[in-house]
């Protein structure tokens, strides 16, 4: 990026005009102005882009045309890879730099790993059309895992990286050997005689749909809208994407993933300019989604496997998501972490993968 517009973006963190604290304590009303105002200063004196812009480039970094759109991809390839390459989809407010971690591991663990950011995110394109919703996007990494010479592959992900996947195995399944989820999509619904935690994890789900998802309806009908603002002041999109990371991950989030790296994601969407496009995708899909997840057409035959993390939302039982996923072959509950898993525990989720990629 040309130091032209990291200095304009520490001038606009400088700048910022800040409201006023909250009338309740914590984060009952949103992210604390004096929490914001430390990792702003953060931000804006000590913060260093060009460390993870180094990692990004050394990883492979290339652009393909994809379905008439550009992709930004990361590609990792070992010595000696194994027969089987895999394909990482990340989510919001996510990007190719959430799963860099556990791209490297896989790539030393002797996997070739493809990662590409979602169109709208990141250094891919923005798509100037309706229609990129997740069952293109699907489409759209089988033909990018065909360019690159292979016609069979693992596809996993988590958040919209868990329905890209999902769609992949449902759309695609002659290329994919199986695929990874974290966590499946599947009804978190107690039922008759539930357990302990399906009954948690069911209340869980309710208090997020009532007091945490009013970031869902807008990104789902006025991305535009909501892009100006985001797209105008820096500290306004650290606010809505750092809300996210503090709130959806398991335990302190400074030290679980670091500041740095969380500010990477923030500095990656701001950038690239990327808020109204990455939230496009909602206005895009959720309907679609919604429509698979309840009709006839949700049944999955493919091979998967399942991590849930303990703090994540939603986190079906083992019953419930065999219900949907008719071939369930590994199923993993971490002890620790929360939505995202790729970050807070890198580690475990790369080996979970490794672990179904060489079942397969």
């Amino acid at each position: 990026m040309p130091e032209a517009e990291l200095t304009e973006l520490r001038e606009r963190i400088a700048r910022t005009r800040w409201p006023e604290s909250a009338t309740e304590p914590g984060w009952t009303q949103g992210v604390p102005v004096e929490w914001l105002q430390r990792v702003a200063r953060h931000w804006s004196e000590r913060y260093d882009w060009r460390r993870i812009e180094q990692r990004i480039n050394s990883a492979g970094s290339f652009r393909a045309e994809v379905d008439g759109l550009g992709i930004h991809v990361l590609h990792l390839v070992p010595e000696s890879p194994h027969p089987l390459p895999i394909v990482l989809t990340h989510g919001w407010p996510g990007g190719v730099i959430e799963y860099l971690p556990v791209a490297e591991r896989l790539r030393d663990d002797g996997f070739e790993v493809v990662l590409p950011s979602l169109p709208g995110y990141g250094f891919s394109d923005k798509p100037s059309e309706q229609g990129w919703g997740v069952d293109r996007v699907a489409g759209a990494w089988v033909t990018l895992l065909g360019d690159l010479g292979h016609d069979r592959f693992v596809a996993a992900g988590s958040d919209w990286g868990t329905s890209v996947s999902t769609r992949i195995g449902q759309l695609f399944p002659g290329p994919v050997a199986g695929i990874h989820l974290v966590p499946p999509l599947a009804p978190v619904d107690p039922g008759e005689h539930p357990t302990d935690a399906e009954r948690a994890a069911a209340r869980d789900l309710a208090e997020r749909a009532r007091s945490g998802d009013g970031y869902t309806g807008v990104h789902a009908t006025k991305p535009q809208t909501l892009g100006y603002a985001l797209t105008d002041s820096p500290t306004g999109l650290a606010a809505w994407i750092l809300e996210k990371l503090v709130e959806w991950s398991d335990g302190d989030p400074e030290e679980t993933i670091g500041l740095d790296a969380m500010l990477d994601l923030v500095t990656l969407y701001w950038l690239t300019a990327s808020a109204a496009s990455s939230a496009r995708l909602y206005r895009e899909s959720i309907a679609e989604v919604q429509a698979v997840f309840r009709g006839d057409a949700a049944q999955v035959d493919v091979p998967t496997a399942a991590t849930v993390f303990p703090t994540e939302v939603p986190r079906p039982s083992r019953r419930q998501v065999e219900r949907r996923f008719r071939d369930l072959r590994f199923w993993s509950e971490p002890e620790r972490g929360g939505h995202f898993g790729a970050l807070e525990q890198p580690d475990r989720l790369a080996a979970d993968i490794a672990a179904f990629a060489r079942m397969l």
